[in-house]
């Protein structure tokens, strides 16, 4: 079910390194037993280069091996999705070449979600909207990125409003307290990656996860997406009893919060899956992982068809 870094693709062009350790998408993945209700969308996954292409950014945290657009395409047709979403990624900082490159190469089957500076300009918003980008990404995650300042994001959501593009944010549990006002005060909609990232560990009712849920329901405007149970898990991928059952200590707060806000929840692969150090998960024991936290076929559409079709392609192309 999983690969340790040691599959063909695995390799890095342009003349990086990959970081030590890296662990390689894994391009064996098994078919999924969940079938995809037609229209499905993958709305959280990346492209890593390819490095000779498109160079990773000289200020990243890591080097990944490339995982290029074609890749990505190839196992959204295996999984059984019609649509990507695809993020940019914090190795490629706020160059977004590849994005866009795999963005035109779609066909009008992905919309994307970049990373920008304070001094993009409108032309180049207008540019990247074009090719398919609706939101922008900021990373708060302190050992991937350097510490932004929250001035210079209201500055970017300030342009970025008129063309109706949200704010997507990446952030663990325990900084939810200091963010939790400057977070409620972003006027456009905002999606939340991976449920802010919550400590399975602890008690699903407790304070630590009440606190998100209450951010949840104070702000409409806030959606969240309720995937990643291999980053989250602290009980890890094997199989129980023989079925495709894994990550379970992750399913009740991701269930939780599909049946309160069924109408805001996003799901994703996170194909190439950066960032992994036990495991590389198989993708298609990830999508088995969607009924049982999205437990009926109504809640199944929302959140893989109603809910992102809304969001990246609300005029319906």
């Amino acid at each position: 079910m999983t690969g340790a870094g040691t599959s063909p693709h695995g390799q890095t062009t342009g003349g990086f390194e990959k970081t030590p350790g890296w662990l390689d998408w894994y391009d064996g993945p098994s078919a999924p037993t969940f079938r995809m209700p037609a229209g499905a969308v993958d709305a959280h996954c990346h492209v890593f280069g390819p490095g000779d292409r498109f160079p990773y950014a000289p200020e990243r945290k890591y080097t990944p091996c490339d995982a290029s657009a074609e890749q990505l395409f190839a196992l959204r047709d295996r999984l059984g999705f019609d649509r990507n979403v695809i993020v940019q990624a914090t190795c490629h900082g706020s160059d977004n070449r590849a994005l866009v490159d795999a963005l035109r190469r779609s066909g009008g089957r992905a919309r994307g979600v970049a990373t920008v500076r304070r001094d993009v300009t409108d032309a180049e918003i207008a540019e990247l909207h074009e090719a398919g980008v609706r939101g922008v990404r900021f990373n708060f995650v302190k050992r991937l990125v350097e510490r932004l300042d929250t001035a210079a994001l209201e500055e970017i959501v300030h342009k970025i409003t008129p063309l109706g593009w949200h704010v997507v944010i990446y952030f663990e549990a325990e900084d939810l307290p200091e963010l939790y006002d400057f977070f409620s005060g972003i006027p456009t909609d905002v999606v939340v990656d991976h449920m802010g990232r919550p400590d399975v560990g602890k008690d699903p009712d407790g304070p630590e996860f009440g606190l998100f849920l209450r951010f949840l329901r104070e702000n409409p405007n806030v959606w969240t997406k309720v995937s990643c149970p291999e980053r989250l898990s602290l009980t890890g991928p094997p199989a129980l009893d023989g079925e495709r059952y894994a990550y379970t200590d992750v399913v009740p707060f991701a269930r939780r919060v599909v049946e309160e806000f069924p109408d805001r929840v996003l799901w994703g692969t996170d194909w190439p899956h950066p960032n992994l150090t036990d495991h590389m998960p198989d993708d298609g024991l990830l999508v088995d992982h969607i009924p049982r936290i999205a437990t009926t076929v109504a809640l199944q559409k929302q959140l893989l068809v109603d809910n992102p079709l809304r969001l990246y392609w609300p005029e319906g192309a």
